[in-house]
């Protein structure tokens, strides 16, 4: 499962998006679609402390229908973290 990641402040304004399209008024009212994702998990989500899951987006993508531009996020590796970080630790050996 791929990732998605953001630029710095696109994966807040990509929320904000489908929270305006959906007629949210919070990021809790977005469990009314069935997303089954915590609310703590949106929170950082939101925040931009995590990226994304692909089919969390893609559930996104299509219940707001918002037009995205692809310039904004890059698909990334579901372990990308640890490869980064397995990487460093190599350069420090």
């Amino acid at each position: 499962m791929r990732r998605i990641k953001f630029k710095k402040g696109k994966q807040r304004d990509f929320l904000t998006e489908v929270l305006k399209k959906l007629d949210c008024p919070s990021l809790r009212a977005l469990n009314q679609f069935g997303l089954g994702v915590p609310y703590s998990t949106l929170k950082n989500y939101f925040n931009e402390s995590r990226t994304l899951p692909e089919s969390l987006f893609n559930d996104l993508y299509y219940l707001s229908k918002i037009d995205v531009n692809k310039n904004y996020f890059e698909f990334i590796n579901e372990h990308w973290g640890q490869v980064k970080g397995g990487q460093r630790k190599g350069l420090k050996t």
